[in-house]
């Protein structure tokens, strides 16, 4: 229980720093969040809507950790997909990427298995 609240804690802190940035002052987003890896474009707030969910849902968390988990599986499923299709590629590729972005996001996917309580979502 302590594992996902800190989850959903550093969630709360992160995605809220991240939805604001990209909500409210996208063209900045580009070099703080995405490192310049790439262009401005106003889709920067629909990730910033994204991640304002996740916030929200997380706030939830922190009240109704089990129930909320599956907040946490979703941020697996796509934070593994995004490291899978776009940062390893762009690795190999030696293109631009986020690093700071893969890096936390790689830090995420390997301790998220960890915490998630897989029996109780399956069930």
């Amino acid at each position: 229980m302590i594992g996902l609240k800190l989850f959903y804690a550093s969630n709360i802190v992160v995605a809220g720093w991240i939805s604001i940035s990209c909500l409210f002052y996208p063209r900045k987003s580009v070099t703080t969040i995405f490192s310049n890896a790439l262009a401005f474009s106003e889709a920067i707030r629909l990730v910033g809507a994204l991640w304002a969910g996740i916030f929200i849902l997380s706030v939830l968390g922190m009240f109704f950790p089990k129930k909320m988990v599956v907040v946490l599986l979703f941020q697996l499923i796509y934070k593994g997909l995004w490291l899978i299709i776009v940062a390893i590629p762009a690795v190999l590729l030696k293109k631009e990427y986020p690093e700071g972005m893969a890096i936390f996001f790689l830090i995420w996917c390997l301790l998220l298995p960890f915490v998630i309580p897989w029996k109780e979502i399956f069930l």
